[in-house]
């Protein structure tokens, strides 16, 4: 990565459906002289706070305010080095203000960084807040989650695919806060290419909103508007926690090659995988016509050829599907990737906000919402034509996105005004 190329970004951050407080924080800090960018790097942080009423917003906020400060000051000799810094400085701030007060006791904050400079992307990181890159049709984890259940597929004592109980998927093994020391872990540098995006989010999101949809909602729409969609898609799945979001994307310079057009459409294998597909069934045919006649043996090894073919596709279809976890490892320092997803937009995607959007609607007249009405359907109209071109994904997912923001908007000022009204019968009782 070069200073000429342009960095795009956009925040989010939601209290969701059913906390009364935000304990997540963010902050981005991009720099304006090439000089200190060049030893540093522009840097993105969310942390998401635990502990009781404010105890986890204040830890998250210390951890924001601490950690860009002091990795600007870091005298480190490379980025690792002040990422590590910059987050152990955090966690002595916090575990001192725990120290302080027994209601603070043993606050605590998951934490993500992401430093974009000359020698690439790194992340130090520390609980289960995630960076993912999004690089052409594949989403990518390029985070450890220091939670129960990865600890255990780092030792093996958990396979893929393996049922985990629900309760304990966000079991974190580490935090900054509850402790005087914590291991920081470091990954990267990761080479950038133009056209790469980077999201850094709290489990907020994850709870709800698969990689494979994070990676298709990023890949095909701006920042501003990914980031919009990805937390109305978490709230209206049921927003069960905080969300927060950054996306970014960083863009082409002027001297770099341009990035290539990829198709937009929504098919879910390619021409290859097609072809190999029905080379196979025609072998298994062919195979079995030779058995039945008077070539049983080279009937049967073709037959054999066929259906092992076809197994082995469909294999390949269905880990194209499924997050590739990848080994798992015990260093601090590394640049892996952890799970690899296939992100290209599907129907059944865009059929399922279609749906999401419908069921909000006929709650929003039923409730009679105040709606702009007249941006919502023209947004719809819009979404449609997209869809009846049949390679308007991209185009269809933004509209239906845009309608969706609508609505939500609807949705919290009605939850707003059921909190107002429900504050002023609580302050007739106590009268």
């Amino acid at each position: 990565m070069h200073w000429e190329q342009k960095v795009q970004y956009a925040t989010n951050t939601d209290v969701g459906m059913r906390r009364k407080n935000n304990q997540d924080s963010l902050v981005v800090q991009t720099l304006a002289e090439q000089e200190v960018w060049e030893k540093k790097g522009h840097l993105f942080v969310v942390a998401d706070g635990m502990g009781g009423h404010a105890v986890g917003e204040l830890a998250s906020k210390i951890a924001v305010d601490t950690i860009p400060l002091t990795f600007l000051k870091s005298r480190a000799r490379d980025i690792a080095g002040s990422l590590i810094e910059s987050v152990e400085h955090a966690n002595a701030a916090i575990y001192r203000k725990g120290s302080e007060n027994l209601d603070f006791k043993r606050m605590g904050t998951t934490c993500v960084v992401l430093a974009l400079g000359p020698s690439g992307a790194s992340i130090a990181h520390v609980g289960d807040s995630r960076c993912y890159r999004v690089r052409k049709d594949r989403i990518e984890q390029v985070t450890f989650d220091h939670s129960l259940e990865w600890e255990l597929r780092r030792q093996g004592t958990l396979k893929p695919g393996d049922v985990f109980l629900p309760e304990a998927k966000h079991v974190i093994t580490r935090s900054l806060g509850p402790e005087e020391k914590v291991q920081v872990d470091v990954d990267g540098p990761h080479p950038v290419l133009p056209g790469d995006q980077f999201v850094l989010c709290s489990d907020g999101l994850t709870g709800h909103v698969a990689d494979a949809e994070i990676g298709m909602i990023v890949r095909e729409l701006p920042p501003d508007e990914a980031s919009k969609l990805l937390v109305n898609l978490a709230n209206l799945r049921g927003g069960s926690d905080n969300t927060t979001v950054i996306v970014v994307r960083v863009e082409a310079g002027p001297n770099d090659s341009p990035e290539p057009v990829l198709a937009t459409g929504t098919e879910t294998t390619t021409w290859g995988w097609l072809l190999g597909f029905w080379f196979s069934i025609l072998l298994c045919v062919v195979g079995t016509y030779g058995i039945v006649n008077e070539y049983p043996v080279q009937g049967a090894g073709g037959a054999t050829a066929g259906l092992l073919a076809i197994m082995l596709l469909l294999r390949r279809w269905y880990r194209s599907r499924e997050p590739e976890f990848r080994e798992l490892p015990e260093t601090t320092i590394h640049a892996r990737v952890y799970t690899s997803t296939r992100a290209r937009t599907t129907k059944v995607f865009l059929q399922g906000l279609a749906k999401l959007e419908r069921e909000l609607k006929k709650l929003a007249i039923e409730e009679n919402w105040k709606v702009d009405w007249e941006e919502h359907d023209k947004q719809l109209d819009l979404a449609r034509e997209a869809l009846d071109t049949k390679k308007g994904g991209g185009a269809a997912m933004s509209h239906l996105g845009q309608a969706l923001d609508i609505l939500t908007l609807g949705l919290h000022a009605r939850r707003k005004q059921q909190r107002l009204r429900q504050m002023a019968q609580d302050d007739k009782s106590d009268g």
